[in-house]
C-alpha cells in the first residue's frame, strides 16, 4: 500500500498565534480528520542565514522521540523547495507568558498544579536523556482545560551519562549559574530555569533583572536569591522551600536532579497533596481554566495581514545545479555553504506522520 506524502495542502490554514526567529506559528486544521493543529512554519533560507541548520534537524528527531501528556508532541513534519513544516499539539489556552502579563497573581494552589505538571515533563526528557535548554513562560503552553505543556525544543539537545555539554545555550534570564561560570554543565540546568521560572509566577519578576548583559551573568554566577516578604499576601514556608530547592547554587544539590531527585520532588511538602498518578493521566482538574476568549496576542494576525506573505511565497535560496547532483564527497566540495545546508535539509530533515 502506498502511503501519503503529509504536504501543506492537506491542511487548512487559520489564524497566527505566534512567531520564532524563522517563521510564524499558526492555527491550522487537518483537512482529512477534521481536527486541529498548530504549524510552524520555517524559511529555509533564514535558517540557513542564521546557521541554526543542524539545530532544526536535531530539533525534529528529538521531537519524534517524545510522548508524554505534558509536551507538545510532534504530529507531521514535512517540507517544501521554500519552507520547512512541524505540526504540533494545538494549545488553544495560550502561554504562560501571555497570563503571567495578563493577571495580577496566581493563588499557589494553581502555581502547585503548573509545577507539578512541569517537574512531570522535565523528568521525562531527562529519563530520555535530553535536556531543554530554554525553559521559560514563553515556552511553556496551555490547552483549553489549563493543562501546561512544554514547547520549543530548538535549542534541546541529548546529553550522555558522564558527559557535560559546554554551549552558552538557553535565554539569559534563565540560564543556570553553572553555565555562566564556564566548565561543563547538564540536565541539572532544567532545573534551574524550572525555578526561575516559578520564582516569576509567585513574585511577578524574575530573581536577577538587569540591563547590561555583564551585570546580569556576574548576579546569576553569584547566585544570591532574594526572597522578599510580600506586603499584600504571605508566601508559605513549603513554596518558598520548592524555590529555593530548584534555585540551589550547587547543581548537585539542586531539587530534581540526580538518582533521588525526582523521590524529593514528589516528596516535597510542597507538592504534597499531588496524586501524581492521576496528574501524569490528566485525571486532575486544572484550578485554572483559561478564558474561552482570544489567548493569543493580536499583533500577530495585523502583521501577517500587512506586512508579511503567506508561507508559500518566501523566496528561496537559488540552487546551484551542482547541489542537485550526486553526493558524492568531491561534488560536495564544490558547493557553497548554502548549497550544503540546503542539500543536508533536503535529506535529513524527513517526513513525519504520527499516523
Amino acid at each position: 500500500m502506498l502511503l501519503k506524502v503529509v504536504s501543506l495542502s492537506q491542511f487548512r490554514l487559520m489564524r497566527v498565534i505566534g512567531r520564532g526567529a524563522f517563521g510564524k506559528v499558526r492555527i491550522v486544521e487537518h483537512r482529512e480528520s477534521r481536527k486541529l493543529y498548530a504549524l510552524k512554519y520555517i524559511d529555509k533560507e533564514e535558517c540557513i542565514r542564521l546557521d541554526a541548520v543542524k539545530n532544526i534537524i536535531r530539533e525534529r528527531y528529538i521531537l519524534e522521540e517524545l510522548d508524554h501528556p505534558f509536551l507538545c508532541r510532534l504530529r507531521f513534519a514535512f517540507q517544501d523547495k521554500h519552507v520547512i513544516y512541524m505540526v504540533t499539539d494545538l494549545m488553544l489556552g495560550g502561554d504562560l507568558h501571555f497570563h503571567l502579563s495578563r493577571q495580577t497573581q496566581f493563588s499557589e494552589n494553581v502555581i502547585r498544579f503548573w509545577f507539578a505538571e512541569l517537574a512531570s515533563a522535565v523528568r521525562y526528557l531527562h529519563m530520555k536523556g535530553v535536556v531543554h535548554r530554554d525553559i521559560k513562560p514563553h515556552n511553556i503552553l496551555m490547552d483549553d482545560q489549563g493543562h501546561v505543556h512544554l514547547a520549543d525544543f530548538n535549542i534541546a539537545t541529548h546529553i550522555q551519562p558522564h558527559k557535560l555539554l559546554t554551549s552558552n545555550s538557553g535565554t539569559g534570564y534563565y540560564m543556570a549559574p553553572e553555565v555562566y561560570k564556564g566548565g561543563g554543565y547538564n540536565e541539572a540546568v532544567d532545573w534551574w530555569s524550572l525555578g526561575v521560572t516559578m520564582y516569576e509566577c509567585v513574585y511577578r519578576k524574575r530573581p536577577f533583572e538587569y540591563d547590561k548583559a555583564d551585570d546580569l551573568h556576574s548576579a546569576i554566577r553569584r547566585g544570591r536569591v532574594h526572597y522578599p516578604v510580600l506586603p499584600d499576601r504571605p508566601i508559605s514556608d513549603e513554596c518558598l522551600a520548592v524555590l529555593q530547592g530548584f534555585l540551589e547554587l550547587n547543581p548537585k544539590k539542586r531539587l530534581g536532579y540526580g538518582d533521588l531527585g525526582w523521590a524529593a520532588v514528589v516528596r516535597h511538602p510542597f507538592f504534597r497533596s499531588i496524586n501524581w498518578i492521576k496528574l501524569e493521566s490528566k485525571l486532575l482538574i486544572p484550578p485554572f481554566k483559561p478564558a474561552t476568549g482570544n489567548n493569543f496576542d493580536l499583533t500577530y494576525d495585523l502583521e501577517e495581514l500587512l506586512l508579511e506573505p503567506p508561507p508559500r511565497t518566501f523566496h528561496t535560496l537559488k540552487r546551484h545545479n551542482k547541489s542537485m547532483m550526486a553526493n558524492s564527497k568531491d561534488k560536495l566540495d564544490l558547493l557553497s555553504k548554502e548549497e550544503r545546508d540546503l542539500l543536508m535539509i533536503e535529506e535529513k530533515f524527513k517526513h513525519f506522520d504520527f499516523t
